[in-house]
């Protein structure tokens, strides 16, 4: 097997677990975002319950990506860990609330006390998300990378339109992917509130990206021509509106898990326009991008490395898989609240 099959295989292994993290973790994020929407504490109280027993497994997806990029593409972990270094220390403080903020709420039924962690929690998710975006669209746009690879700006590089405009995507994209988790898991009066947020959510979603997709167009065309090179690939856009158009269909079907799950795959879709269109830079130099940036081939690790990794990566993903299918299927139904729910 030759080293660019290798690098080409670790690359589906990263972009494979982001997928899973923004799958998973994201309809976390997205309940969180929602969160203080919520009428009264009893409502709130179904929300944080019908992620409880998933998401700190959710989270398991993010420590995959960090570390399938840390052991197969070191160069490129450590370029971008520096860069947004004060992103990445945002994102663990938000993870830190988000977790503390679930686990906590419960523990006094003052009312003071209860909206803390609330506020906390639901800022503390939109952080994360924001933040997700953030990242992936400087990436895309290209942070400043000098010729030895170190990162040769300043904060407020990362401060522009179309990063910005990624990150507000995002948490749109979340906000309705945890619309349909709720839905999925609330019954009554409540299930019939959620359903007035999905069109709404859909519609939010489908606007800002539309505009990112302009946005797109204009700042980073590059993203865009391996689609007019190979046209069959504008499949893939098609089928992620044709996913998001199905989503209000199934919920006027009142068929909230076909919902769900096609927003599953919208979310597959569409980071699968990210891979294809950036593919092979990983971390795009916006000083030089055609020799300072880093790519799949300059970036990665020695042939004997990844080949021991790929291994290891056959054995721990599958058993990820299957405790992480095992507790959903165990929680699976609807959210019913008792003395041990948070």
């Amino acid at each position: 097997m030759s080293l660019l099959t290798l690098d080409i295989l670790w690359y589906i292994v990263v972009m494979t677990a982001l997928i899973f993290y923004a799958v998973l973790d994201g309809f976390d994020l997205g309940v969180g975002s929602l969160h203080l929407f919520a009428r009264n504490d009893r409502e709130k109280r179904i929300f944080l319950n019908s992620i409880g027993p998933v998401w700190d497994g959710n989270e398991v997806w993010l420590v995959v990506v960090g570390g399938a990029l840390f052991a197969g593409f070191p160069d490129a972990f450590a370029s971008i860990f520096s860069s947004f270094y004060i992103f990445a220390m945002l994102l663990l403080f938000g993870l830190i609330f988000r977790a503390v903020s679930i686990e906590f709420r419960s523990k006094n039924d003052s009312v003071k006390w209860r909206k803390s962690w609330d506020i906390a929690f639901s800022l503390a998710s939109i952080l994360i998300a924001f933040g997700t975006g953030l990242v992936m669209g400087n990436l895309i746009q290209g942070i400043p990378l000098d010729q030895t690879k170190n990162f040769a700006g300043h904060f407020i590089d990362f401060i522009k339109p179309y990063p910005i405009l990624f990150g507000i995507t995002t948490i749109s994209l979340f906000t309705m992917h945890g619309a349909l988790f709720l839905l999925m898991k609330t019954e009554g009066s409540l299930h019939n509130h959620i359903k007035t947020w999905v069109n709404k959510s859909v519609a939010s979603f489908l606007l800002f990206f539309i505009l990112l997709t302009a946005a797109t167009f204009y700042f980073t065309p590059y993203m865009t021509s391996r689609f007019f090179k190979y046209p069959l690939l504008f499949l893939i856009p098609i089928l992620s509106f044709g996913l998001l158009l199905n989503i209000l269909k199934q919920v006027k079907k009142n068929n909230s898990g076909w919902a769900f799950i096609s927003s599953c795959l919208s979310i597959f879709s569409l980071l699968s326009l990210f891979a294809i269109g950036s593919f092979p830079i990983l971390v795009r130099s916006s000083i030089n991008s055609e020799y300072y940036s880093l790519s799949i081939t300059n970036a990665a690790s020695s042939q004997l490395t990844l080949k021991i990794l790929l291994i290891i990566v056959l054995i721990g993903v599958p058993l990820v898989l299957a405790y992480g299918s095992y507790i959903y299927r165990v929680f699976r139904g609807k959210v019913k609240l008792d003395d041990h729910s948070y």
